[in-house]
């Protein structure tokens, strides 16, 4: 490859990276050009770390001959026996472990691999193998993300050559901080996402976190908790109590969040959340939707630890409608993301009523009065209640049980 080429490719790495562009895109756009350049690229892997609540790694391929496999790989934490055990067999766990940076297999000389998959790569028809491995600095680390690793083959004959090499070792850390400046764009927005909610977090990343910068929306505010929690609680073994809550709360957040819905606050078994739009109609038969799923999510669950001996607890929500304020409340040190207000209050008064009401779902008058008339026709009244810190009684409402079940079962579809 010639020096102006490789100055080129260098160059486009530099802007294209800049402008954000995603990972499988570089390393194609990569490959695509060396080997107009003259370096034959055969296939192409390259790895990197990643701060993520589901995901440590995410990998990306290419291969010269457009084969049907997948260009992303993500690895999942916790995964399989047999995809760990790979990964250690590896020639990057080796690099890695041992210290180097570089290890590189002559198959067309007659070098033979001691790993058993780059192997294989020599029996598909390639001639030669590069594996790199570039370390991070310590204050460069962010999370598990700490190298970046590539590994480039060929099937020319005779195998790279020195040229080539040389291009590969100077344009790969060009290629690794591009693709890192692209994933830590992707940390950012997972990691908010995960803490704060999806429209609080791209709120945030797009710059409102000046503190007493707020929104006043209307909103359908979603307050739910475990039915007796204290006692289980009390009750289980520590290393039963937090599945326990990951458990019950997978089935909540992911009812909410598949409705539209975004979840604000994680309160011990609590969990505030809200669903807006322009239309309260719609908001509303979206939690309605939402509180459909988490029955029969909740359901499952159930059955499930049930039948492995687990404890279960029962779900109580309240739903309200109302005005609040939406933004950064806090100190100019701890800033939160979330929504305060009368009707914050009302909401979680009423979910606290659902053990009087003997109910484990109520609705605001608010709510009700927003329905639509089909989804209004679902509810029925429990009663006036004076709720706790609020000026006056109102009345409540629940599904009624009879027509609860064709809700869920229409919905569903």
């Amino acid at each position: 490859m010639q020096a102006e080429a490789v100055r080129n490719i260098a160059a486009w790495l530099s802007t294209t990276g800049l402008r954000g562009e995603d990972e499988v895109a570089l390393l194609r756009g990569f490959c695509e050009r060396c080997c107009a350049a003259g370096l034959a690229m055969g296939r192409a892997i390259v790895i990197i770390d990643t701060l993520h609540p589901v995901y440590e790694g995410r990998g990306f391929r290419w291969r010269e001959d457009d084969a049907d496999e997948p260009s992303l790989l993500e690895f999942r934490r916790n995964d399989d026996i047999g995809r760990i055990e790979s990964w250690q067999n590896s020639p990057f766990y080796h690099l890695l472990q041992a210290g180097g940076g570089e290890l590189r297999y002559r198959f067309h000389a007659g070098e033979t691999a001691e790993f058993d998959f780059v192997a294989e790569l020599a029996e598909a028809g390639q001639t030669d193998y590069l594996a790199i491995v570039h370390r991070f600095a310590a204050n460069a680390v962010v999370g598990e993300m700490d190298n970046f690793a590539a590994r480039w083959t060929t099937a020319q004959p005779g195998g790279f050559s020195d040229a080539d090499i040389e291009a590969l070792r100077f344009l790969t850390p060009i290629l690794g901080l591009a693709i890192k400046t692209t994933s830590l764009v992707r940390v950012s927005e997972a990691l908010v996402e995960a803490y704060l909610g999806h429209d609080p977090g791209q709120r945030v990343l797009q710059g409102r976190i000046s503190r007493g910068q707020v929104d006043k929306i209307n909103a359908v505010l979603w307050y739910s908790d475990l039915k007796g929690f204290t006692a289980l609680s009390e009750a289980m073994e520590s290393d039963e109590l937090i599945p326990f809550l990951n458990d019950h709360a997978d089935v909540v957040i992911t009812a909410i969040r598949k409705a539209g819905g975004d979840v604000l606050k994680l309160i011990g078994d609590g969990v505030l959340a809200i669903f807006g739009g322009d239309d309260p109609s719609v908001a509303c038969h979206a939690a309605m939707r939402a509180e459909a799923d988490m029955r029969r999510r909740l359901a499952a669950l159930h059955e499930r630890r049930q039948a492995e001996g687990a404890p279960t607890a029962d779900v109580y929500l309240g739903l309200h409608l109302g005005d609040v304020f939406y933004g950064n409340v806090g100190s100019q040190e701890r800033l939160d993301f979330t929504v305060v207000g009368q009707a914050v209050n009302e909401a979680s008064r009423i979910g606290s009523m659902c053990a009087s009401a003997g109910r484990d779902v109520l609705f605001s008058s608010a709510f009700r009065d927003a329905l639509s008339d089909a989804d209004r026709e679902l509810l029925v009244s429990v009663g006036r209640y004076a709720l706790r810190g609020v000026g006056r009684a109102q009345e409540l409402f629940t599904l009624d049980p009879e027509r609860r079940g064709s809700f869920a079962l229409a919905d569903a579809r």
